[in-house]
Order: structure tokens, then sequence, then C-alpha cells
């Protein structure tokens, strides 16, 4: 593809974003309580008892991401929100980058940038700037994290940020331990306890409330039925009718967690690990909104490089259908769906559960898979690929 050529549809994606979010309105309702919560810290308010915009959000993240959005409060909200907008653009090429490098296909200029004006009408990626949420900044430390060289200086450390502003990332220590990178584990541990303490220092009552009440109020996130939230919770939920699913949801949760960390210590590429646990924290937390959803973008970048194009245009095709939209869901309506709504209701956690059997039955079938690092045999690429399929 000639460089103008991807310029021009690079240039045709995002104004025609632009042009969208300016005849919505583009409210950046999250970006809003981001700045609030940078307020809260500068002003010295109350942290966790503030809400903000129409929807009445609340802060939810550690004390620590809420010192990380102090700079927000200096800008005027117009200057804020379009600092926002293009910084996400250019973290969704940074993301585009990374996903092919974790794929072991690095892109020419060219190509990356019709890949990112291609990426932006994924769902969770427009929703992401659309909100003006910080989904695509945390992938990136953990996707830039987990795909740097062997030996590389502090390496665990961005992952260790991350999860110190977000949490969810979290899974992915565990996935440095099974995967015997027990040393990146303890330095990624070491870095969120260092944004742990940090926020106990300048933040002490923030941090005590945050931690001893305000982690476990799922709640404040939001309704955990509704269709905005992709995590098998929610999948549950609205399948059987019941706001509170209690262990009909956390049982199977538990067995995702376990079958999904399992199957990545036992993978035989890193990509395929690094999906394994990225699917798998999105599966198994409470709430999992549609963006929180833009590690499809490495996903498609995985199943691109190794020729899986019939697997990779479903999952396009789920994450650009926009189905979730297409039910009813206003009110109490989501958890009254009937049962062949359902699935549109919950594409994004049904695509990684079909993933996750397909791959296991894999293993199932190539025990030596996983065993490359032992230096016993591991199946021929032609045998891995048609299991795959």
């Amino acid at each position: 593809m000639r460089k103008r050529t991807a310029l021009f549809l690079l240039a045709l994606s995002f104004t025609s974003f632009g042009t969208l979010c300016a005849l919505r309105g583009a409210p950046m309702a999250d970006l809003l309580v981001y700045r609030a919560e940078g307020a809260a810290v500068a002003h010295g308010t109350d942290l966790y008892g503030f809400t903000v915009t129409k929807w009445h959000l609340p802060a939810t993240y550690p004390p620590f991401a809420a010192i990380l959005f102090v700079p927000a409060v200096w800008l005027p909200l117009p200057v804020l929100k379009a600092a926002f907008l293009a910084g996400n653009a250019l973290l969704l090429a940074v993301l585009v980058a990374l996903s092919a490098r974790l794929a072991s296909r690095p892109l020419p200029p060219a190509p990356l940038c019709a890949a990112t004006a291609a990426a932006l009408w994924l769902e969770p990626v427009f929703q992401t700037l659309l909100f003006g949420q910080i989904n695509l900044a945390v992938a990136c430390l953990v996707l830039w994290d987990l795909t740097r060289p062997a030996g590389a200086r502090a390496r665990g450390l961005a992952l260790g940020l991350a999860t110190g502003i977000k949490l969810t990332p979290a899974l992915f220590v565990v996935h440095l331990i099974v995967r015997g990178r027990k040393r990146e584990a303890a330095t990624a541990a070491a870095g969120c306890l260092a944004t742990v303490l940090l926020g106990f220092l300048l933040l002490p009552a923030a941090s005590t409330d945050f931690w001893t009440r305000r982690l476990y109020e799922t709640g404040r996130v939001g309704k955990a039925w509704i269709v905005d939230n992709q995590s098998l919770r929610g999948l549950i939920a609205r399948a059987l009718h019941d706001p509170a699913p209690g262990p009909a949801w956390a049982l199977p949760a538990a067995a995702v967690a376990v079958t999904g960390l399992v199957l990545a210590g036992r993978a035989r590429q890193e990509s395929h690990a690094v999906l394994l646990t990225a699917f798998t924290a999105l599966l198994i937390c409470p709430i999992s909104w549609t963006h929180h959803w833009v590690w499809c973008v490495p996903l498609l970048a995985v199943l691109l490089a190794e020729g899986r194009t019939r697997t990779a245009a479903l999952a396009a095709l789920v994450f650009t259908a926009r189905t979730i939209w297409l039910v009813p869901h206003e009110g109490a309506l989501d958890l009254e769906l009937p049962w062949w709504q359902q699935p549109l209701a919950a594409a994004y956690p049904l695509l990684p559960l079909g993933l996750l059997l397909s791959y296991d039955s894999m293993i199932s079938r190539c025990p030596t898979l996983s065993t490359e690092q032992t230096g016993k045999p591991v199946c021929p690429s032609r045998r891995f690929r048609s299991a795959r399929r």
C-alpha cells in the first residue's frame, strides 16, 4: 500500500470520527470523572464522595490514578477533550504497532496507518475515544512491557504501574508467574505496591477508604446486568434474568480463571499466552464495559499473522457489528431479553469463550505443544494450524 493512500485513509477515518463527535456532542463522560478526581486531589476534597455528569458517575480508580489526573484540572475543558482525542488517536497507533510486534509481524508506516484507520471503527476502540477513557493507555503499558526483549531493564515495571492505575491488569502478574518469568512478576508486584504506598503517602484518608471499602463496592462502577457489561457475570445475569446471580456466576468465573491461566502457562507461543490472559481477565472481571475490550486489536493482529483469516473476519464482525446495542436495553429491559436475543447481547464474551474451548481442545489433542522450553518435541506447525482451525 502506498504511503499517500494510507495517510488519506487515516485522515478520512479520524475526520469522520471527529464529525460524528461534533454531531453527537461528545460528552466524554469518563474524562469528566477523571478531571473531577484530579480536582479532588488538588483541592483536598473527598475523592470518593462526589458524582458528576447526569449519570451521577463516581470515582472508581485507586488514589494513584487520581494523582495522575491532577494535570487535567489545569486545562479548559474543550482543550482537555481535544488533547484526550489526539492522545488516544496516537495511543491507538501505538497499540496497533505493539499488536503487530506481539504477532511477530512489525508493520511499516503505510500498513500501520491503514490498520490504525480501520481499528478506530472497532466498537471498543470507538467507545474508548468517545467516552474519553484510558483503556488504550493501560493496554499499551501492559503490551509494551510484555513484548520487550528478554533481559530488558526493569521489565515488568510498566505492568505494575498499569495495575496501580486500573487494577484489572493484575492478572498479568499471575501470567508472568505461570510463564516462568518470576523475576518480572516480582518487579511488577513491586511497581504496583509502590503506587499503593505513594497513594497512602499523599492521600492517606482516600487510600484507606478505597482499599478497605470502595474496592469491594462493585455497584459503584455500575449495574452489572446491563448489556454494556460484557463480562461473564453480565452474560449469566441476563441469561438467568437475575441481577445478582451469585454462585451461578462465581463458580463458572473461577473455572474460566483456572482454565485460562493453565492454558496460558502451557501455550507454545507467547502471543497466545498473552491473549488467553487478557480475555480471561475480561471474562472473570465483575464488570467489563464494552470499551474495556480494546484487546480485540492484538487478537486480530495475531489471527491475521497466523493466516486464520476466517476467524479474524468473524472477530472483526463481532467487534464492529454492535449487536449489543440492537437489543432492548432501556431501563430493566436488559434482564427481560428472550433466549434468541441473548447471543446478540453477549457477543464479546461468547467469542473468547469459543476460542478458549477450541484452544483447550487443541491442547488435549497435542499434549506436547507447550513443551518447547523443555526441549521435548512439539506439534508441527501444520498440525498446530489445522488443530486451531
